[in-house]
């Protein structure tokens, strides 16, 4: 099946349903358009992130099966409730957003580039100034060793990336989001794609069909009002 090319001037074009996406590489649907905040919206709700490396054309993906951690299923490790018991960071929300982003952008020590451009971040930064895009940040002695960002919508809190600088800090910022998104009432927390790093946190595979089900649902829905309010 061919790739449905998007046009960069409609922002608000629908995107074709995700069961037409590809199989080999999974989850790929659509290719082009633009990162504008009405595009990027859709995009989650309809299932969809982009993904793509700095000189491609944008990429959008609906992976089969998608990664998601059921808030209740949040598994925390023996080693790791000791680290927490510790209380060797302090954590926060949405107080250092553009940095957090900035530090999810380096490479890794396995890749020489990044996907997340200067193109992704000012997509995110815009739905940060929104209400839209949040992070959470874990910091140790007044520097910022770890955190995650992502976008919430609903009861549903897309993650897109982490990052550390310190061993656990991006777990604990992990652990630390869960349970405020609990406490928000979010009752699906999307993970994309499988890692060891998010399986060892209760993180589990639903059916695509599954996901977009549950979604339709969930983003329709209000968090608590007092949601992002720290």
């Amino acid at each position: 099946m061919a790739l449905r090319i998007l046009d960069a001037g409609n922002p608000n074009q629908a995107f074709p349903d995700c069961e037409q996406a590809l199989s080999e590489p999974d989850g790929l649907l659509a290719i082009g358009g633009c990162l504008s905040p009405e595009r990027l919206i859709n995009a989650y709700r309809s299932g969809l992130f982009p993904w793509y490396n700095p000189g491609e054309p944008i990429l959008w993906w609906s992976p089969d099966p998608r990664l998601v951690l059921l808030p209740a299923h949040l598994v925390v490790s023996k080693s790791l409730r000791k680290t927490l018991r510790k209380r060797l960071f302090d954590l926060s929300f949405d107080r250092a957003f553009n940095e957090v982003i900035d530090a999810c952008s380096s490479p890794r020590s396995y890749a020489s580039e990044t996907w997340i451009s200067q193109e992704m971040q000012q997509a995110y930064q815009t739905l940060h100034g929104m209400g839209i895009a949040h992070s959470v940040e874990a910091w140790q002695d007044g520097k910022l060793v770890g955190g995650l960002y992502g976008v919430a919508i609903g009861r549903v809190f897309f993650g897109e990336s982490m990052f550390h600088r310190v061993t656990d800090a991006s777990k604990v910022a992990f652990i630390h989001a869960v349970e405020q998104l609990v406490d928000w009432g979010y009752e699906l927390i999307d993970c994309q794609v499988s890692t060891e790093h998010l399986l060892s946190l209760g993180a589990e595979e639903m059916p695509r069909t599954h996901f977009i089900q549950r979604i339709g649902s969930l983003c329709g829905q209000s968090p608590k009002p007092t949601a992002w309010t720290l």
